[in-house]
């Protein structure tokens, strides 16, 4: 049994005290029975938990702050991601959330984030669903041995608690949720969602300020790797593919969705997945596909038949088109993950596109200048329900391909990027996994064996045997073939009806992509800044 006495002391000094029962590192099992008993879902066929999170099915950008401390306030890249809350309002929300859970269960699950020794950050996430205890254990890094686990000494803290709702009037909140870091007391809280995106990506972001203090670039981004230890990463924002296109059968998955890039290669910060999963195949997607059917799994707004056979209909959006399955890189969920998530520098990266417009070729190569360039520009496109409010693909640009997310300036990730992709010789590339012969409710998407046959060409290095040519808007280097691609394909204007319309809607995106880099443009590269001006100038 766990030793909870050393945990308790360490709540009360935090100010929670009278607790009632604390669940403590409980498995899935036990926590299942826990949540079963407590109605908080249900056990659907073949054994993963189906869980609803009502009104929230997605991240809730808008009611996200940082609190304005002495320690931190100079280094926050403030703005609409980081939205300042003064320590009295800070203050005032968790003296009244100690009050609120007064009397009331809680479970922890002490865990990591980072899966490499020397840069992981001991987490302790205290819930009050026992689901989401289970959503911790699936989806940060697992301590095994018992003495660890009963000495765990949290550097953050993570409280979670969904059914605790703010008053704008008196907490300085925008709704009745929240999720306010504190980086000087390194506490976060959650309160007013039950949405389970909202703790991993608050443990994210608190990443995002720690890991570039210690040189390490901090990464939106999943990677693998090949058995002759080629690793690649894959840049993009939720709905484009990375988890998808990492998850392939003929090499390893380092991890879905957040990397750390030190002097010493790759390493995971997570030790689970967190994949959408409306409208998955078998034969697309057989890996996560597998994971939608099995005990430890939890699934997210997936539908499920409340009838004796309890299945689950992954084509059905009723709820949300954001679903989302959650289960842990291990030998049993992923059968080709590399369990110790780390692996060397990289030799290729993939920058994910959804291009909602259709006017970006399927991939085009990018020198390292135009990799920090797009890096900073970070365009995709919002897919349906990954926030609250997108019903539809919405162009947009998210720097670093994880604007929401990033705590520091953006000047401060490229630079380490740039370093990085300049001292080890990486290959880099733009796959547009967005829409083709036309833009959103005219064209089509790319189908993922298409995207996949583009980067399974570049990591195998067939398409350095190709002819590549200049794109005219953007002036990087397209290949006008690939093996198991349709060539009419490749060439974006040609797979349009009417090209003086393509014509249009390229100068429109270009027009975009100048706009959104004069924001960052005084803290660019020179040679970023040429690349700029490059584009859209033919």
């Amino acid at each position: 049994m766990p030793n909870n006495k050393k945990a308790v002391e360490d709540l009360e000094k935090l100010g929670f005290r009278n607790l009632a029962r604390i669940y403590r590192n409980l498995p899935n099992p036990a926590l299942y029975e826990e949540a079963v008993r407590r109605r908080e879902g249900s056990i659907s066929y073949r054994g993963p938990f189906v869980v609803r999170t009502g009104q929230y099915t997605g991240r809730s950008p808008d009611d996200k702050f940082i609190v304005k401390e002495p320690l931190s306030q100079d280094r926050i890249w403030w703005g609409p991601s980081n939205m300042p809350m003064d320590e009295s309002y800070f203050d005032r929300l968790i003296l009244r959330l100690q009050a609120y859970w007064q009397g009331k269960d809680m479970f922890i699950q002490d865990c990591y984030a980072g899966a490499d020794e020397r840069y992981r950050i001991p987490l302790r996430v205290v819930t009050e669903d026992a689901w989401h205890s289970m959503f911790a254990r699936d989806m940060f890094i697992r301590i095994k041995e018992q003495d660890a686990l009963d000495n765990h000494n949290p550097e953050y803290h993570v409280f979670n608690a969904p059914r605790f709702t703010a008053d704008p009037s008196v907490d300085g909140t925008n709704s009745e949720a929240f999720v306010v870091v504190h980086f000087g007391k390194k506490i976060v809280i959650i309160g007013g969602t039950s949405y389970a995106g909202e703790i991993k990506k608050s443990v994210f972001n608190l990443l995002n300020y720690e890991m570039p203090q210690k040189s390490v670039l901090s990464m939106h981004c999943s990677a693998n790797v090949g058995s002759g230890g080629d690793s690649a990463i894959f840049f993009g924002l939720s709905g484009t593919g990375k988890t998808t296109l990492s998850a392939d059968p003929s090499r390893k998955l380092i991890g879905d969705d957040e990397h750390g890039w030190s002097d010493s290669g790759v390493f995971n910060f997570e030790g689970g997945c967190y994949a959408k999963v409306i409208n998955l195949s078998k034969e697309a997607e057989p890996v996560i596909f597998a994971n939608t059917q099995r005990f430890g799994t939890i699934l997210e707004n997936v539908a499920m038949e409340f009838n004796m056979l309890r299945k689950v209909d992954l084509n059905d959006g009723t709820l949300t088109e954001n679903t989302r399955a959650a289960f842990p890189i291990t030998e049993i969920n992923v059968p080709n993950a590399e369990l110790s998530g780390v692996c060397g520098h990289p030799k290729n990266i993939f920058m994910l596109t959804a291009d909602a417009f259709g006017v970006l070729p399927p991939i085009a190569r990018l020198t390292p200048d135009e990799a920090s360039y797009h890096f900073i520009s970070g365009y995709t496109a919002k897919v349906a329900g990954t926030e609250r409010g997108i019903s539809e693909p919405v162009a947009t640009f998210s720097t670093c391909f994880g604007r929401p997310f990033l705590a520091l300036h953006p000047s401060v990730y490229a630079k380490l990027l740039g370093e990085k992709i300049e001292r080890h010789n990486v290959k880099c590339w733009l796959l547009n996994t967005g829409w083709t012969g036309g833009p959103y409710g005219v064209g089509s998407r790319m189908t993922i064996q298409h995207s996949r046959a583009l980067l399974n060409a570049a990591i195998e290095g067939k398409l350095d045997e190709v002819e590549f040519v200049e794109d005219p808007n953007f002036g990087f280097m397209a290949p006008t073939k690939a093996p198991g691609v349709p060539e009419e394909i490749m060439n974006p204007r040609n797979t349009w009806a009417d090209k003086a319309a393509y014509d249009a809607k390229a100068q429109e995106l270009v027009a975009r992509f100048r706009e959104n880099f004069e924001a960052y443009r005084s803290g660019a590269t020179e040679g970023v800044r040429q690349v700029a001006d490059r584009i859209g100038a033919r």
